[in-house]
């Protein structure tokens, strides 16, 4: 950062225009096309990215670049607003799905998956808000390294660089990928090969995905080699050591039949690991979260609102409180309307509230740690489900409306610790930068609660589409759905599975132990190993694809420029990994809106699977070119 640590950008004596008319209606358009654009991607592949950059950019293309005008604090309230939206979509698309999978909606209802996103989303910014000064500011641990590269880019801006159209050429891209994929198919999304070797099978695949390739830029190298490896002990390890133990049979389609062994048994490793993660995350933090509780509760009492700084004021707790008291109608009357039984609703929304506080508190602890790619939301949302049914089982809720309960408390939750994820990295921003806390955390509730009402209408129409999990694969929402359908409607998991997955994932604790002491720079996370276990192997493929190429890139430019140039290298490419990942992600939704309207698509041309790998291969020459035109 140019600034020293603990200084802000703009000092708290000056107030420079922050939350104009201008700033918040701009925040809340890219709030909601990237709201958008995220719900298709973590259908498709289990994984959102963060809006903070690229808002940032845009932001700063448009109040900078077109209009004149516009002050660093102004951009910092668009991204503010604009990156909370996705992580709305994420705690939605993660769990809400999981009802329709159940059968226990035949569609998506658009009153109840609104209020879970906007009252979700709103108790992350408001339980957060407590623990913002222990945590962002004095815990000098917590590096939140999302927030500091976003407030980079911030001042970049400030001094005169954006890349505004280098956002939308890479958007642009992703766009006719995406119709030449969907809408006449003239190229292939995937292509996948398997064959017999001896007594077993075996696969590679690999998504011709745009989008996946900028996820596994942004991610970087280390989450996105970890990813991979979850996909190669899945589907190069666990699958053929399963087939040769079971038998093959008679078998004419190995692709299939791949898939379907991963499907019914081997995916449901990624489960156990899952949970190992969630648990251990919450344990290694346990110290840091004590202390953070303990310094947001017993902070800055008892002094008059003038004597506290602008850059350090945050909504008042009294504020804060009747906010919450305002609140429990809505929490209430929401499970209440789920169960339909009133006790069952009152006591889910006891476990909410709790488990919503206490998993806020983890996220907005993590994240600060190992950044927003590193949060192990699955796990702690795992944790939700099995402590919820637990709890309700012993109260003798059973069926859908258990189901329905347990769906629902997971989905608040999980919008919850997303949302509290991103209110971290944004108010780390903020404080490097020089924002004043409290006008973004009222941002923060406006850019969460108008993106929830479009995200039902989207579920619709893509559902309709294609199919979700069918085409969309919504990989945590089908975990869920397993889950709860055997716990409240009998059945069996493959529990041999799970306690393999669950055994790999203490054994990744314990690589990923012994890489820290050695002061490795890489680190063996257990989370993104486990949703590497649970996604297609197809899916690994184009994320490891991306994530070699930012390694590639910065080493490149390092070698031939300096440390600073490899920075700017790796922000540009950052840029347009996101401007591919909106390009084909919007466009994915505008497609799946024709085809709901009857319109016949993809309309058929070729089916080469040399040419669509050609293709990709141009996408990656693409983001490699301009990442490296930085320096």
């Amino acid at each position: 950062m140019s600034q020293s640590p603990g200084r802000s950008f703009v000092p708290a004596t000056k107030s420079p225009a922050e939350t104009t008319v201008i700033a918040v209606g701009l925040g809340l358009i890219i709030g909601l096309v990237m709201t958008a654009a995220n719900t298709y991607l973590g259908l498709y592949a289990g994984m959102t990215v963060s809006a903070s950059i690229p808002a940032a950019v845009i932001s700063m293309g448009i109040l900078r670049g077109i209009l004149r005008r516009g002050t660093i604090l102004e951009n910092n309230i668009v991204q503010t607003i604009a990156s909370a939206g996705e992580s709305v979509a994420a705690g939605i698309i993660f769990t809400v799905p999981a009802l329709v999978l159940t059968k226990a909606w035949h569609n998506f209802h658009y009153w109840p998956v609104t209020l879970i996103g906007a009252l979700g989303g709103t108790l992350g910014v408001l339980f957060m808000i407590p623990l913002r000064r222990a945590l962002i500011i004095e815990e000098k641990e917590l590096i939140y390294p999302e927030g500091r590269a976003c407030a980079e880019v911030l001042e970049a801006g400030e001094e005169g660089g954006t890349g505004l159209a280098t956002v939308f050429q890479a958007m642009g891209v992703g766009v006719v990928f995406k119709v030449l994929v969907g809408g006449i198919a003239l190229i292939k999304g995937t292509v996948a090969w398997a064959a017999r070797a001896g007594n077993t099978v075996l696969y590679f695949g690999s998504d011709l995905s745009p989008a996946l390739l900028g996820v596994g830029f942004i991610v970087g190298p280390n989450v996105a080699i970890l990813i991979t490896l979850g996909g190669a002990i899945a589907w190069l390890v666990a699958i053929p050591w399963y087939v040769a133990v079971t038998g093959m049979g008679d078998v004419t389609d190995y692709v299939a039949f791949a898939e379907g062994i991963w499907n019914e048994q081997i995916r449901f490793m990624g489960v156990g690991a899952m949970v190992v993660g969630g648990l251990w995350s919450i344990w290694s933090v346990r110290h840091g979260i004590r202390k953070g509780l303990a310094g947001g509760f017993g902070g800055r009492r008892g002094r008059k609102g003038d004597e506290v700084p602008r850059t350090d004021r945050d909504m008042p707790m009294k504020q804060l409180g009747i906010f919450l008291l305002l609140l429990l109608p809505f929490i209430f009357g929401l499970y209440i309307h789920l169960a339909h039984t009133a006790w069952v609703g009152i006591v889910a929304g006891l476990i909410m509230t709790v488990a919503g506080f206490f998993f806020v508190a983890v996220s907005s602890y993590i994240v600060g740690l190992v950044g927003s790619s590193n949060n192990p939301v699955s796990g702690m949302t795992i944790c939700t489900v099995l402590f919820a049914s637990g709890l309700l089982l012993l109260l003798g809720a059973s069926g859908l409306t258990g189901i329905v309960s347990v769906l629902g408390i997971a989905g608040v939750v999980c919008c919850a610790a997303c949302t509290a994820g991103d209110v971290s990295q944004d108010l780390k921003t903020g404080y490097l930068v020089g924002a004043t806390p409290v006008k973004q955390q009222w941002a923060q509730v406006l850019g969460v609660v108008v993106p929830a009402f479009i995200i039902a209408p989207i579920l619709i129409v893509l559902h309709s589409a294609y199919g979700i999990g069918d085409q969309l694969r919504a990989p945590q929402a089908t975990l869920f759905a397993s889950l709860t359908q055997t716990l409240f409607q009998g059945g069996t998991l493959p529990w041999g599975m799970i306690l393999a997955g669950a055994l790999t994932g203490i054994a990744i604790i314990i690589i990923d132990r012994a890489l820290l002491a050695r002061g490795s720079s890489f680190r063996a996370h257990v989370m993104p190993v486990a949703v590497g276990i649970y996604l297609p192997l197809s899916l690994s493929v184009p994320i490891l694809v991306g994530g070699l190429l930012s390694l590639l890139v910065g080493r490149a430019v390092r070698r031939r420029t300096g440390v600073d140039e490899a920075e700017r290298a790796q922000n540009r490419g950052v840029l347009v990994s996101s401007g591919l990942v909106a390009g084909e992600a919007i466009t994915g939704v505008i497609l799946a809106t024709l085809i709901f309207f009857k319109v016949q698509l993809p309309i058929r041309l070729l089916d080469s699977s040399l040419v669509s790998i050609l293709f990709f291969a141009a996408v990656t020459w693409f983001l490699a070119r301009k990442a490296r035109s930085a320096a």
